[in-house]
Formats: C-alpha cells, structure tokens, sequence
C-alpha cells in the first residue's frame, strides 16, 4: 500500500492550495484518513480528519478555511485549504492508518 501525496507549493498569505493523497495497492473508500502537518521546529500535529462515514474535524487553527474531502473512485483524499496563513507552513502529511503519505511541502509567504 502507498499514499502519494502532492499538490504542496508556495503561495501567498490569503491564497488557496488543494492537497491530494492519492492510495494504491487497496481500497480506502470508508477507511478514516486524516491530514496532519510538521512545521520547522515543531511536533507533527493533527490538522483534519474524515471518518468512514463522513464525519469530519478540524483543528481549532484551521477551522472555517480548510476542508477534508475524499473521491472513493479516485481512491483519492483531498485538503482544500483556503485563506492561507504564514503559519500554515509545513510539510503536510496524509494518513490512512496504518500508512503514512511521504509529506508535500506548503510555504505561505507573507
């Protein structure tokens, strides 16, 4: 099983980026996944998470502008994140436990 995730870039404060975690090797349609983030410096922290039947959370810091999503036919989960912040910088990372994504780069300037 892999969990290839992209869609990381660098963008400025306010803008938008959509994060992709695509699976292969089995089926995650009602699989929990989540997305987390490691900034410099800092522990890696849980930022959403989507159950298997839909449910989601959210991190207090980015409630309201960022959004977990999933295409079973894709086999493919997304993390729209709007109205982005500086400290939005991370690597972000997917999760379909017990597999982990390699991480995608986000840099928000300011």
């Amino acid at each position: 099983v892999q969990l290839q995730a992209s869609g990381g870039g660098l963008v400025q404060a306010g803008g938008s980026l959509r994060l992709s975690c695509a699976a292969s090797g089995s089926t995650f349609s009602f699989a929990p996944t989540s997305w987390h983030r490691q900034a410099p410096g800092k522990q890696r922290e849980l930022v959403a998470t989507l159950s298997g039947s839909g449910s989601t959370t959210y991190a207090d810091s980015v409630k309201g502008r960022f959004a977990i999503s999933r295409d079973n036919a894709k086999n493919t989960v997304y993390l729209q994140m709007n109205t982005l912040k500086p400290e939005d910088t991370a690597v972000y990372y997917c999760s379909i436990p017990p597999y982990w994504g390699q991480g995608t780069l986000v840099t928000v300037s300011s």
